[in-house]
C-alpha cells in the first residue's frame, strides 16, 4: 500500500512493522512493549541471536531474521558482545518457543522484556529479506502492545522522518565512558571465560595494544588476550596523546554502528597520528573503513549491506577461501585505495573489498569479523599475525 490509514487491527494482531513506504506488515508481538524506530535489515545467521542483539555495530537499527526458528535455544548470561543489546529489536518468523538447551537460563521473551527490546512474530521473514534485496534497508517502526492498539499514521510519520544512517555517528553513543583494562580470556565448555591470563606466564611481558572502542565486541579483546597481547580500551574520542599514555606497542580501531564518514570527523586525526608513530595498526569493520579514510580511501553506503555468518572471503595472498561472519551497511570502494594500500580480501559475494594492507607502515584492517568464528576459526590468524607484529617491532 501507498499510504498508511486508520484501519482495523487484524484478529490476534500484537505486533506491527510500519515501513517508510507505507507498507504495513502485522504479526505478534513479545518482548518489551512500545515502539522503536530504526533501519531494517536481514541476517542470515542460524545461530548466535543473543550475540547479534548485543553487538553495538547493531545500534539504530531492526534485525529481520531469515532463519525461521529463533529463540529456541533461549538466553544466557555469557552470549554478550557488550553490556547490554543495542539492536533496536527483533522480527521473526515462528513463535518464540520454550528453550531446549542446556546453556539456557531464560526464555527470550523474558530476556527482551527485560532489557527493552521489542520482538516480532509470525513475519514472512524472507519475503521481507526479497523486499530489502530488491529495494535497499528502509527505515521503519516496529511496534508491540498487548492490547492490539495502534497508531499507523503516527508510526508511519515515525519512519519516514527518522533521517537514516547515511551521516550519523553512532560510535559516540556505544562507546567507553573511560578507558579501562580488559580482564577475560575465551570461553570454553564447562568453564566459561577464563582469565587474561590463563595460557600466559604471569611475569612475561605481553605486548600492550591500545583499542579505540567505537562500538566493539567483547569477543575481540578476548582473542587479542589469546593470541599474547594485555589490552586498555579507549573511548572512541581518546586523543593521540592520551593513547600514547599508556605505553602501547600498538593501536586497535573496533568494530562500530553508523556512517563512518561520520565518524572520521574526530576518529581520522587520530588515527593518521597512530599510523605514523611506526606502530602496527589493526581495524576490524568499522575501524577497517576509518583506516581506509585515514589514507586517503572513501566509502559508501551499500544497498543492502552484509550481515549473516557464511559470507565466503578471498584471501589474495593465496586464494584460499575464507568462511566469514559479517555485518556491515557501509563498505570501503577498492577503487580508491592509495598506491600504498593494497587490497588483501574480497568479498566472494559482490567482489566489495574486505581487507587491505599499508605496504609502508605496519597496519592492515578487514572488514569482516574473525572473532565471530564462523569457520570456526579460518581467520584467527589475524590476531596472531598482529600480536606477532607488535613482538617484531619491539
Amino acid at each position: 500500500m501507498a499510504e498508511a490509514k486508520p484501519m482495523s487491527v487484524p484478529a490476534g494482531a500484537t505486533g506491527v512493522l510500519v515501513l517508510a513506504s507505507g507498507d504495513v506488515v502485522w504479526g505478534r508481538g513479545f518482548g518489551a512493549e512500545g515502539q522503536a524506530v530504526g533501519e531494517v535489515c536481514f541476517h542470515t545467521a542460524m545461530t548466535g541471536y543473543q550475540e547479534i542483539m548485543t553487538d553495538p555495530s547493531f545500534a539504530g537499527q531492526i534485525i529481520n531474521f531469515t532463519f525461521p526458528h529463533i529463540g529456541n535455544v533461549g538466553a544466557n548470561p555469557d552470549d554478550f558482545e557488550a553490556d547490554e543489546p543495542h539492536a533496536l529489536g527483533m522480527i521473526v518468523r515462528e513463535d518464540v518457543t520454550e528453550p531446549s538447551n542446556f546453556r539456557s537460563t531464560e526464555h527470550l521473551d523474558v530476556w527482551m522484556k527485560k532489557h527493552a527490546r521489542i520482538g516480532l512474530s509470525g513475519i514472512d521473514t524472507r519475503a521481507l529479506t526479497r523486499r530489502i534485496r530488491g529495494s535497499g534497508a528502509p527505515n521503519g517502526v516496529i511496534a508491540h502492545s498487548a492490547r492490539g492498539e495502534f497508531d499507523i499514521p503516527l508510526l508511519l510519520q515515525m519512519a519516514r522522518e527518522w533521517p537514516g544512517l547515511e551521516g550519523m555517528d553512532l560510535a559516540i553513543a556505544v562507546t567507553a565512558e573511560t578507558h579501562f583494562g580488559w580482564e577475560g580470556g575465551v570461553w570454553r565448555l564447562g568453564a566459561g571465560y577464563g582469565s587474561s591470563h590463563e595460557g600466559h606466564t604471569i611475569d612475561a611481558k605481553r605486548p600492550h595494544v591500545v583499542a579505540i572502542d567505537y562500538g566493539s565486541k567483547h569477543n575481540i579483546f578476548r582473542n587479542l588476550v589469546k593470541a599474547g597481547a594485555e589490552v586498555t580500551v579507549l573511548p572512541a574520542t581518546a586523543t593521540f596523546e592520551q593513547a600514547m599514555r599508556f605505553a602501547p606497542d600498538g593501536f586497535f580501531l573496533s568494530n562500530g554502528p553508523g556512517d563512518p564518514a561520520a565518524t572520521a570527523e574526530y576518529a581520522v586525526p587520530v588515527i593518521r597520528q597512530m599510523l605514523d608513530s611506526g606502530k602496527p595498526v589493526f581495524g576490524i569493520c568499522l575501524g577497517h573503513q576509518l583506516m581506509a579514510l585515514a589514507v586517503g580511501a572513501q566509502t559508501s553506503k551499500m544497498f543492502q549491506g552484509h550481515r549473516g555468518a557464511n559470507h565466503p572471503v578471498k584471501r589474495l595472498s593465496d586464494g584460499a577461501v575464507e568462511i566469514t561472519s559479517m555485518n556491515h551497511g557501509f563498505a570501503v570502494l577498492s577503487e580508491t585505495l592509495p598506491a600504498n594500500a593494497r587490497e588483501t580480501h574480497v568479498s566472494l559475494f559482490d567482489g566489495s573489498n574486505a581487507g587491505f594492507e599499508l605496504t609502508d607502515r605496519p597496519a592492515f584492517a578487514v572488514q569482516y569479523h574473525p572473532e565471530a568464528s564462523p569457520g570456526p576459526q579460518d581467520s584467527l590468524y589475524l590476531f596472531e599475525r598482529f600480536v606477532g607484529m607488535m613482538n617484531h617491532n619491539d
